[in-house]
């Protein structure tokens, strides 16, 4: 318990309500839900469906997911045994990695990592393992995946789009992971909570279609980001049944189940909303991107352009500091903008240079961010 003190993502959230300032280190993704949405979440609240479901989620979700799976990802999935809905994302990492690893496997995972994903592997007792990556592009030489194995290794951590990174896996990249995985026998999970969230033209690749991979792969996602319901936490697995069953039962254990009529929003969302919704809020995205990584720039923090998800690490080793935390504290006392010191998501000094921010604001928080931000220009 002592490795798993507060996150630092919380902490400045915190940090920035004491001085009412603009929160940019949380991921809460204050952009609008959609009306279709929150209206069937409504309608089932009103028509009773307000009990305890199937440990795995109600029917109309995991078939809703199911279709959605074979249209978007091209995995098939059965509804009936392979898809398991738990609260969030992170809940469906966190009973994987409950099911699946014993205390002492040791997991690679790619640095700057998920600060969550460390966690979870701490929780239960098994090792992480760091491959880091090298900015601007977050690249990272398959040589030194490689090296990081041991007779212990049991899984790999694949998180694409990735956060705090904003990097998308290529599909040569994928490719050089999962023939590691076939020759050393290991597990992946892979995070694909933003897989909407794609820039300049890339394609979202699921690392379960890969030959050979479904049976071996761990597919986690969710609708917190895509629809806006952060606080709904609706996150869903898929994987082959041997390995669904166990990880149901942690789910079972530890939520019971997600939320009812909220899991009924989150269905019709994706039976109800056209096509065109994705490819809009890819560029919607895209465009806050571009705003805020201009402000960035202009102050003088340069930002590693992220290529999916909504998140921009910057470099503040300018700034003064000795630290990210102290970087941080400096911005937000200076502009009032908050952001997550670089240590939550490197395990290494390179930490202290780089700042996460969340540009999953409204326009006008947006704006007001990046005119406070600019007052850093040198």
């Amino acid at each position: 318990m002592a490795q798993l003190g507060p996150s630092e993502i919380r902490a400045m959230t915190q940090a920035c309500a004491r001085v009412n300032g603009l929160n940019m280190a949380q991921g809460v993704c204050d952009t609008p839900t959609p009306a279709a949405v929150l209206d069937a979440a409504k309608q089932a609240i009103d028509r009773g469906i307000n009990v305890y479901t199937r440990f795995d989620g109600l029917a109309e979700l995991r078939q809703a997911l199911a279709e959605k799976l074979a249209r978007y990802n091209g995995i098939k999935a059965d509804p009936e045994h392979d898809i398991t809905v738990s609260a969030g994302a992170t809940g469906s990492f966190h009973c994987t990695c409950l099911a699946l690893l014993n205390p002492g496997d040791e997991v690679i995972l790619f640095e700057p990592y998920y600060q969550y994903h460390i966690s979870a592997l701490l929780a239960v007792e098994a090792v992480p393992v760091i491959v880091k990556m090298r900015p601007p592009d977050w690249v990272f030489d398959l040589a030194e995946v490689e090296r990081a194995m041991t007779s212990r290794t049991k899984a790999l951590i694949v998180n694409s789009p990735g956060n705090p990174s904003g990097k998308v896996f290529q599909q040569h990249e994928l490719e050089g992971l999962a023939e590691v995985a076939r020759r050393h026998d290991l597990f992946v999970f892979t995070d694909e909570i933003y897989e909407y969230f794609l820039y300049d033209g890339r394609r979202h690749v699921s690392l379960a279609t890969l030959p050979e991979m479904a049976e071996r792969t761990i597919t986690i996602g969710g609708y917190s980001k895509t629809f806006s319901v952060t606080g709904w936490r609706i996150g869903y697995s898929v994987a082959a049944e041997r390995w669904a069953q166990p990880i149901g039962a942690m789910n079972d254990l530890l939520y019971v189940c997600a939320p009812a009529p909220l899991q009924m929003g989150v269905a019709a969302g994706i039976r109800q909303l056209p096509e065109s919704f994705y490819g809009e809020l890819a560029r919607a995205y895209q465009r806050k991107r571009d705003r805020f990584c201009a402000a960035l720039a202009t102050a003088g923090l340069t930002p590693s352009i992220p290529q999916g998800a909504y998140y921009v690490l910057a470099d503040v080793s300018r700034l003064p500091g000795t630290s990210g935390k102290a970087r941080a504290m400096y911005m937000l006392e200076k502009t009032g903008v908050a952001g997550v010191p670089g240590e939550a998501f490197f395990s290494g000094p390179e930490g202290a240079n780089f700042v996460r921010f969340s540009y999953a604001k409204t326009d006008a928080d947006l704006d007001e961010a990046c005119r406070r931000i600019l007052r850093l220009t040198v």
